[in-house]
């Protein structure tokens, strides 16, 4: 799949554009604050149907107007043409396939394999352990519908069961418990395995493209450490006193632990701030890699300038162990240029207050 136009209006700073983008490779050139990130976002959109830079979608509509409209056309893997669009109207959401309007946005998700690399990536070494739960449950996601649509019933009766605490409804605990304990421990089990699989290559990675002997792994550590939904079940039952106390559900899969480490030690107290960097741009790499393992398929890469922070030597070693891709997007600052050899089937833009333009032209 990869997408050969798009036309975007009233996005962030974008009043109106057309883009082509018939290439495996589009880079957008130009000095911050002009609307790079901006087309990089509005493509994450059309893939996702949400934005990778916040959970509103209302702020991303042009200053002084009311909605916006993403369009684009795009080749499927079979090598048809479509199109896709979304609109936001700053209440409503309307995402399309050949005029037709999708009800599940999980069926958005699985038609454009989409992965983005941004700043907010250090989170995932460094920050709340939250971090990390989104990243792993996002990679596992971008493959699996069923992991998908496991954790989104587990988040489903997390809720009731939350609801019935705070409002004292705890005769319902009981009936919440059967289901949480059943989704969640098919959520565990789908974690340990997908952390094992990814730690089969990660640490080898970043030694190769640090060029430092550091043995670099995820951690996991699951809330409930019982075999079986029977074990979940009474444990469950035994914290209805302290859940109630606490006035939400104080065990489970929402609360495992995923933890970066380098010989054992929490890799965030040990490594340097470029080490941490890298590491979490890695973890992108990882992912997509991970995706095309399990899945067979090439993803779209959206590269936001995370490479800045990197010396040139790993700028390009990074470049070059990107894995197999249908289409990738970059954004640069004006005259870098980080590709080890010329782009043949690449389109170059640059950008200046949300215009975009073909250099040369």
């Amino acid at each position: 799949m990869r997408f050969i136009s798009f036309s975007i209006d009233n996005f962030r700073n974008i009043s109106s554009a057309s883009i082509p983008s018939d290439a495996e490779d589009i880079v957008f050139s130009g000095i911050n604050g002009q609307g790079k990130t901006n087309m990089l976002e509005a493509v994450y959109v059309l893939c996702y149907g949400s934005s990778f830079r916040t959970n509103h979608l209302k702020e991303a509509i042009k200053k002084d107007t009311d909605s916006f409209s993403l369009k684009s056309t795009f080749i499927d893997d079979l090598g048809i043409k479509q199109s896709l669009s979304v609109s936001f109207d700053g209440n409503r959401r309307i995402i399309s396939i050949d005029g037709k309007e999708l009800k599940d946005r999980r069926d958005l998700i699985y038609s454009f394999p989409c992965i983005v690399f941004s700043h907010d990536d250090i989170s995932f070494v460094k920050g709340e352990p939250s971090e990390r739960r989104m990243f792993f449950d996002q990679m596992m996601s971008l493959y699996s519908p069923v992991f998908f649509d496991t954790l989104r019933s587990y988040k489903a009766i997390l809720q009731q069961r939350n609801a019935a605490i705070k409002t004292g409804n705890l005769s319902l605990l009981d009936l919440y418990d059967e289901r949480l304990a059943l989704y969640g421990i098919d959520i565990i089990k789908a974690r340990a395995e997908a952390v094992y699989e990814f730690n089969s290559f990660f640490p080898e990675l970043f030694r190769s493209i640090s060029g430092e002997n550091m043995d670099v792994s995820v951690r996991y550590q699951p809330s409930w450490n019982m075999e079986n939904t029977d074990e979940i079940l009474s444990y469950l039952q035994s914290t209805h006193e302290r859940d109630a106390a606490m006035m939400t559900t104080s065990s489970g899969p929402h609360r495992d632990r995923f933890t970066v480490v380098s010989d054992g030690v929490p890799f965030q107290n040990v490594g340097s701030t470029g080490q941490i960097r890298l590491a979490s741009i890695l973890f992108r790499i990882a992912e997509a890699r991970y995706f095309t393992l399990k899945s067979g398929n090439k993803p779209v890469l959206l590269i936001d300038d995370v490479l800045l922070e990197l010396d040139n030597e790993k700028r390009g070693r990074v470049l070059s162990s990107l894995p197999a891709y249908s289409q990738a997007f970059y954004t640069f600052l004006p005259r870098e240029n980080y590709f080890s050899e010329k782009k043949e089937n690449a389109i170059f833009y640059t950008v200046e207050k949300g215009e975009y333009r073909v250099e040369g032209c």
